[in-house]
């Protein structure tokens, strides 16, 4: 009669290099873009020395109420309101995103089919 099959154990140790390893990761593909973007040229030209009133930013009674439980006046909340989002698609950023989590991918299946072949082996006797 064959033993029952006790598989291979991950000590602490590996399985917190692991999450350490996955939480870099996370943490640079989210930081990549802020470190990679280009400074806004129209913040920097944007001058300390006009004033600006709420209404004229388009905020009512209400949002300009929520503007000063956050801290700002109609100055410092001007290049909130007034700078858009930018939906633009970086090709380079995509590429090296795409790659990034294609090469995780390869080497988990790479990993995973080398374990895979190693059970196999100790159940089977191969």
């Amino acid at each position: 009669m064959a033993a029952d099959y006790v598989p291979p154990v991950q000590k602490g140790f590996g399985q917190l290099v692991d999450s350490l390893f996955l939480l870099v990761l996370v943490y640079c593909s989210l930081l990549a873009p802020l470190l990679l973007k280009a400074p806004d040229k129209a913040a920097e030209t944007q001058t300390a020395s006009t004033q600006v009133s709420w209404r004229e930013l388009g905020q009512n009674a209400a949002m300009e109420a929520q503007w000063r439980k956050l801290g700002y006046d109609a100055q410092q909340a001007k290049p909130i309101i007034t700078t858009r989002f930018d939906y633009e698609i970086e090709p380079v950023s995509l590429i090296v995103t795409a790659l990034v989590i294609v090469g995780y991918f390869v080497f988990v299946l790479r990993v995973s089919d080398r374990q895979y072949r190693q059970v196999i082996a100790e159940k089977f006797g191969e």
